[in-house]
This record gives C-alpha cells, structure tokens and sequence, in this order.
C-alpha cells in the first residue's frame, strides 16, 4: 500500500524525456475526479540520462512523492521503476505497457525516439499557419506582409496560381499570388522582397485560350473579365506583356506550365527555390 505524505501536501512528479505535455495533460484529467486539493504537480522535461532518473527518485523519495511518467527508452523506464521500487516511490508508467501490447498487436517495435507526438503537433500547426497565410494573400491580397511569404507566384489569370499555393501551403509554405493584367503595373510590395523566391510562370497561348474560353462558358464574368478574356489576340497580348516583365527580372524562376500537374510544379519549385536555403 502506498503510504500518505506525513505533511498536507502531496506530490506528484511528472517525468518525460520529451516536453511532458501529454502526461501532464493525463494527469490532470484524472485528477479532476479526486476531491484532494493539496497536490502539488511538478513536470520534468526531457529526462533522459541514469544521473537524471536517479536524481529524481531521489528527490520523489525525500517529499513522499508519487511520480507519473512517459518515459520512451526501454532501458531508462526499467531503470526508473527498479530505482522506485527499491526507494519505495509509487510509480506509474503510461506509456510501458500500451508500447508493448501495440508491439505485440502490430508485429513491429516502436520506435523509441522521445517528441515525437510534439514534432508531429508542430508540424500541423505550421501547415495551419501557412494555409492561413496563403489563402490570406491570395491573388494579390495583403501585400504588406509580402515580404513573409516563402514564395511568391506571378502570372496572368488561369496560370494555376491559386491551386498550385495551395498546394505548396499543405506541405507548411507560405505562398503569395500575385496576378499579372494587361495595362496594370504590377504592385511596388513585389520589387521590395527576395528576388530569388518568386516564381513566374507561363503557359501555352493556345492552351491558355481553351483554359479561359471554359471559364467563360462555366462561369459568369465579373472583376473585370471580359468576353475578349479569351481571344487569341488578347491573350497572346497578357502573355508577351508578362514575357517581358520577366525579361527584365532575370533572378525570378521561370515555370512553363503547359501539361504539368500541379505536384510536378510543386515538386519543381520546392527544389529550386527552397532546396537551397532551408527545408520543412
């Protein structure tokens, strides 16, 4: 039988050699069923050293604490239940057990890496943060924050700007749109930022015609599109107008994309862009 702290407090330690926060947050859903309002949670991070699990059940040992851990390595949870069981510390292990029935129901061990989870709750709240960023600077939206964006894509309307941002922005990039049109110059935001992160990209006029003449056809006209949107004169114009643009802007990336499926161009610019500064 465990025995009650002489004093009024009690203690629980939480130890993991990641951030802690999965069994913290365990912890604290259990003990939202107990009444006791004298206990005292402390978590430990990153445990993953014998000196550091002696150290503790040490420390458990001299206040009467109970220790709650999510210790991943075999080697150091054995060494912390053997220690708290010689020093007379309850013990429990969240995650022992669960680790070997999965390794028994799935016929593989795990992995034994500590952070994981973390890792994984990181990486979703990046691609959140980037969809949110992308959709925000879409087809030239919000361009005092252009500078933000880890890539940038130019073009003249049914380029497939919008669906290509997307698409880098699921995988954690900010991506901004920015269109080209005829007679308009393109906004000052777009000659102040990294050069070498924007993507011009172009397309087959004939191809561009059938894209646009289907638009026309399935949609109805509006934000300035007219019905001559889609003929070969004008978009040849939109095209040798945007052609020159990037001429004149030899560091921008130039992208046909004439038949290419989009996780091809994303492919594509990740590569050429991003591959030489960092990755996700």
């Amino acid at each position: 039988m465990t025995k009650k702290p002489a004093h009024g407090e009690h203690h629980l330690f939480i130890v993991s050699d990641a951030t802690g926060e999965t069994a913290e947050k365990v912890v604290l859903a259990a003990l939202s069923q107990f009444s006791e309002s004298h206990v005292v949670t402390t978590r430990y991070k990153e445990v993953r050293t014998e000196p550091q699990i002696l150290s503790l059940v040490d420390e458990a040992a001299a206040i009467d604490a109970m220790i709650v851990h999510t210790i991943i390595s075999p080697l150091l949870r054995a060494l912390l239940d053997s220690k708290a069981t010689r020093r007379k510390v309850p013990s429990v292990d969240l995650m022992g057990n669960l680790l070997i029935h999965l390794t028994a129901y799935l016929g593989s061990p795990p992995l034994s890496q500590p952070g994981l989870l973390h890792k994984i709750d990181a990486d979703y709240f990046k691609r959140i943060d980037a969809i949110d960023f992308t959709v925000k600077h879409d087809d030239g939206q919000s361009l005092q924050t252009l500078h933000e964006a880890d890539i940038v894509l130019v073009g003249v309307s049914r380029t497939t700007k919008t669906p290509l941002s997307i698409y880098l922005a699921r995988d954690g990039w900010k991506v901004a749109n920015i269109p080209l049109v005829y007679g308009i110059e393109p906004p000052t935001e777009l000659f102040a930022i990294n050069q070498h992160r924007i993507i011009a990209l172009t397309i087959d006029p004939q191809r561009l015609g059938q894209i646009r003449k289907a638009r026309i056809k399935h949609l109805p006209l509006r934000g300035g599109i007219t019905l001559e949107y889609a003929e070969p004169d004008y978009v040849m114009k939109e095209l040798s107008h945007s052609q020159a643009l990037f001429a004149q802007h030899l560091e921008w990336i130039v992208l046909d994309v004439t038949g290419r499926a989009v996780e091809e161009l994303a492919n594509d610019i990740v590569s050429r862009v991003m591959g030489r500064e960092r990755k996700l």
